[in-house]
């Protein structure tokens, strides 16, 4: 099985504060909802058109004698987390390592046989996916994915079939088919989107074997609990009362933000449970990383940018299908003019196949996009040129935009890719400065 460790990384520059404010651009879509093998099929949930966001989801058959597990799940599952001959990376990331949503979704259902399923290369892209700058929500199964194990009563195991992406210890609550209650803290991020009654209590979330974070075993710093179970009323053996119910993670800096739920908010389309997996998604998508330059343009020198994901050279590698790519220009004083030049890469393989569409942006002293530009050129194909006269000195940045973008097709198995394809594994370009 191939195997590629992309080293994530990028010339920031002193450009994080801008970063920081546009890093809701330059995806693909913003929820991937994960009802694959073992999990729960969901095709949607109602937070995400509470709050608009844009969805793309995986559906496998449940795994019961009436609809077996075909190979089908196991090809579909495969190219989403692993790729295939059309996409290097699988969907999860753009083909420099980039993450191409802004959220990965994983649903309730069976943790093990979901990890197992997504093999380690999948699990590995994962993990570049949230180092990347993508952020993570999961509940009941999906928060326990999440770990890098569970403490049982006979004591802790690793699980290998889990993402670790939170280096955490899980403890399932043995609790199934009922509902518990959570509370708030005063300080918690949540409030920062819905304020849930003002009495920072939640009633009746649905709860199936479901878990917490177990602070008493390798709790990982930084870790910050956003809610709790609250007072046990069920007077069960095993009390879950003030341990944390959903919590959050965010592993460095620039990487993206996981949110964990041990139990079920996802389904509800009204209230208080409403809002609380919306915070959640939002909370999540507000820890998005920032996006960065691919580097500084040097006058009259031509940067190709041709490399595909197993080059592992991020600077110089192609665009992705809805994607921005940033650059610096260090403009001097008394610049008569910036010319921008960006061309196609001239051996291509297909000279034939009609030209993908990259749009071309300039702007001072913060990040270029559509309709936030000082300069800009829409036209179709590759080619473009921007003329900017008596350009004010300092920092300029160039960004490159890939409007093409794939044709999909809605399944029993959710979302699938048609026409276009070739932009998933990366379109070449050059770009030039002149001045």
């Amino acid at each position: 099985m191939k195997k590629h460790i992309l080293i994530i990384t990028s010339v920031l520059l002193a450009a994080l504060p801008v970063a920081a404010q546009n890093n809701t651009k330059g995806y693909y879509k913003d929820v991937l909802l994960d009802g694959g093998i073992a999990l729960s099929s969901k095709s949607f949930i109602p937070s995400t058109t509470y709050l608009d966001l844009s969805t793309q989801f995986f559906l496998s058959a449940k795994g019961t004698k009436d609809d077996p597990y075909t190979r089908e799940d196991t090809l579909l599952q495969q190219s989403i987390f692993t790729g295939n001959e059309h996409d290097e990376n699988g969907y999860l990331l753009y083909p420099d390592g980039a993450p191409r949503f802004r959220v990965l979704y994983v649903n309730g259902g069976s943790s093990f046989a979901h990890g197992k399923s997504v093999g380690e290369e999948g699990r590995e892209n994962i993990r570049r996916f949230i180092l990347a700058g993508g952020s993570y929500v999961g509940t009941c199964a999906g928060s326990a994915l999440s770990s890098k194990g569970v403490l049982w009563d006979n004591g802790y195991r690793q699980e290998e079939s889990y993402f670790a992406i939170w280096p955490g210890v899980i403890r399932r609550s043995e609790l199934s088919r009922t509902y518990t209650g959570m509370n708030i803290p005063r300080r918690s991020p949540l409030l920062k989107y819905f304020d849930f009654g003002k009495d920072l209590h939640l009633d009746s979330l649905y709860h199936n074997l479901g878990n917490h974070a177990y602070k008493g075993l390798d709790f990982p710093s930084g870790t910050e609990i956003l809610a709790t179970y609250e007072t046990d009323t069920l007077h069960i053996k095993r009390a879950i009362a003030g341990e944390p119910s959903i919590w959050a993670y965010k592993p460095y800096q620039n990487s993206g933000r996981e949110v964990m739920c041990g139990s079920h908010p996802e389904s509800i389309a009204y209230g208080e449970r409403l809002h609380l997996m919306s915070a959640m998604l939002l909370y999540a998508m507000d820890g998005n990383g920032y996006q960065t330059i691919k580097g500084e343009l040097a006058n009259k020198e031509e940067r190709v940018m041709d490399r595909s994901t197993h080059d592992l050279d991020p600077a110089f590698t192609k665009i992705g299908d809805k994607q921005y790519h940033h650059f610096l220009v260090k403009v001097p004083k008394k610049t008569k003019t910036l010319r921008i030049t960006l061309k196609p890469v001239c051996n291509q393989a297909d000279s034939t196949a009609k030209e993908p569409d990259l749009y071309l942006f300039a702007r001072r002293g913060k990040f270029a996009y559509k309709g936030e530009s000082d300069a800009q050129d829409l036209s179709k194909g590759i080619g473009k040129v921007i003329v900017i006269d008596r350009p004010k000195a300092g920092n300029w940045y160039v960004s490159v935009f890939c409007d093409t973008t794939v044709e999909t097709q809605e399944t029993r198995y959710g979302t699938v890719y048609t026409g276009n394809l070739e932009v998933l594994n990366g379109v070449p370009y050059t770009v030039l400065v002149e001045y």
